[in-house]
C-alpha cells in the first residue's frame, strides 16, 4: 500500500499533521520526517519491531546503530547521565540544529529502559547517538510522544541521502506509512557526528557543521556583563584573560587554542561603542590594552552559549534572570559575597583606579575557584 505523502506547505493544520505523524509512530509504523540536513526515516524508539523493520526497509548493517531524537538537553541527560562538560556545550550550542552527539550512555541511562532489540539498534557498544533536529514537524511530534525517535537517513542503505520527499519514496515506495514533504532541506547533507571526550573532540563524520567549528563550540565561554560594556566589564575581560591563561601556564593569545573563550558584555550597550579612556588608561598601566574594544549588547546566543556569566552587581544577575530564568546556575556576581562593584562612570581617573583594584581582587578569588576546561 503506498504511503500518506503531507505536503506541508499546503496543510491547513499543522496540529493535525502532527497527530497523524504520532499515530502512525504509535501503531508501529515508519514515517519520513524533512529535517534540516536531510530527509529522516523515523520508527518509534519504544517499539522493537519498529526499530526491525528500519534495518529491513533500508538493507542496513546490523552493526550500525541508528540515532535517538530527543527534545533537547534535558532529555540528553537523561539518556546520558554522566554527560561531559565538552558534551554539554555541543548539546546546548548546537540543538536544535545538524550535530548527532555520540555519548556513553551508562547504568542509569533510560536507554536502559527501551526494549532488548531498540537498545541494540541505538546502542550496540554502550554508546548512544543523540540527536535534535531543526524542524517544527519533528520536534512537535516528540513533545506528543512518549519516548524518543530512533531516526535515520531516508534512503536504501548504499545509495545517496534523500534531499526531498520525492527521493525518499523513490527510495523506500510502499515500506513506509507517511511522509511528510516540506520541499527540499536546507542543508542538503548530512548532519555531523561527533564524540566528545573529557580530552577533546572526535569528528566521526564532518557533516555541515566542520571540524573547525566544534572545536569552537566546545570551548568554554565566560561572560562578564556590566551595564553599557564600556567601564567595569571590559576591564574585568581584559583581566580575566591575563589571570586565565596564568593559570593555564599559556599566552594570553593562546587561551582559545586551549579551548577558553572570554569575552563581555552589558545589559543595556548599543553595539560598537568604545571603551571608556579612563578605563583604557587604567588598564595600560597594569600592560593591558583595551583601546580597540567595542561594546556589546548580551544576546540571547551570549546568554544561552555561556558557561559562566559573571555579573559586576547583583541587579545585572537579577536583569539576567529575569530575561533568562534557565540560566540561573550558571550567573553569578563576580564578588564571591554577592556584593556591588559602583560603577565609575563620569568619575575622574582615580575612581576607575579604585574600581579596577576592586574588580581584580573579585576576579583572583573566583579565578581560584574556575576549571577551566
Amino acid at each position: 500500500m503506498p504511503p500518506v505523502v503531507i505536503n506541508l506547505r499546503k496543510a491547513d493544520d499543522s496540529r493535525d499533521v502532527v497527530h497523524r505523524a504520532v499515530q502512525t509512530l504509535s501503531e508501529g509504523k515508519l514515517v519520513v520526517f524533512p529535517t534540516e540536513t536531510v530527509y529522516g526515516l523515523a520508527a518509534l524508539g519504544r517499539s522493537g519491531a519498529a526499530v526491525q523493520r528500519i534495518y529491513e526497509v533500508k538493507g542496513r548493517d546490523e552493526r550500525t546503530p541508528l540515532a535517538l531524537a530527543i527534545r533537547g538537553v534535558e532529555d540528553a541527560l537523561d539518556y546520558a547521565p554522566g554527560l561531559n562538560r565538552r558534551a554539554e556545550r555541543l548539546a546546548r550550542r548546537c540543538w536544535p540544529g545538524p550535530v548527532t552527539l555520540v555519548v556513553e550512555h551508562g547504568p542509569a541511562s533510560l536507554v536502559r529502559q527501551l526494549p532488548e532489540r531498540v537498545q541494540q539498534g541505538v546502542s550496540p557498544a554502550g554508546e548512544v547517538g543523540l540527536r535534535v533536529p531543526a524542524h517544527w514537524a519533528v520536534l512537535d511530534v516528540l513533545q506528543m510522544i512518549a519516548g524518543p525517535i530512533a531516526l535515520t537517513s531516508a534512503n536504501r542503505s548504499g545509495e545517496p541521502a534523500a534531499t526531498t520527499a520525492q527521493d525518499a519514496m523513490k527510495h523506500l515506495g510502499d515500506d513506509v506509512g507517511l511522509v511528510l514533504d516540506d520541499g527540499p532541506c536546507h542543508y542538503g547533507q548530512a548532519s555531523t557526528v561527533v564524540r566528545a571526550t573529557a580530552d577533546g573532540v572526535e569528528c566521526l563524520r564532518e557533516g555541515v557543521v566542520s571540524r573547525e567549528t566544534l572545536d569552537r563550540l566546545a570551548s568554554m565561554l565566560i561572560v562578564i556583563v556590566c551595564t553599557g560594556n564600556t567601564c567595569r566589564s571590559p576591564m574585568a575581560e581584559a583581566m580575566l584573560r591575563k589571570m586565565a591563561a596564568e593559570k593555564l601556564g599559556c599566552t594570553v593569545d593562546d587561551l582559545e587554542s586551549r579551548g577558553v573563550t572570554i569575552a563581555s558584555a552589558g545589559i543595556a550597550a548599543a553595539a560598537g561603542g568604545p571603551a571608556a579612556a579612563e578605563a583604557v588608561e587604567v588598564m595600560k598601566t597594569q600592560g593591558l590594552d583595551i583601546a580597540c574594544h567595542q561594546s556589546q549588547p548580551l544576546t540571547d546566543k551570549l546568554a544561552h552559549h555561556a558557561d559562566l556569566l559573571l555579573t559586576l552587581t547583583a541587579a545585572h544577575r537579577n536583569a539576567i534572570l529575569r530575561r533568562w530564568p534557565e540560566v540561573a546556575q550558571r550567573t553569578h556576581t563576580l564578588r564571591a559575597d554577592g556584593g556591588d562593584i559602583a560603577d565609575p562612570i563620569g568619575g575622574p581617573l582615580q575612581v576607575y583606579q579604585q574600581c579596577a583594584a576592586q574588580i581584580e581582587a573579585a576576579l583572583r578569588q573566583r579565578v581560584a575557584e574556575i576549571e577551566f576546561n
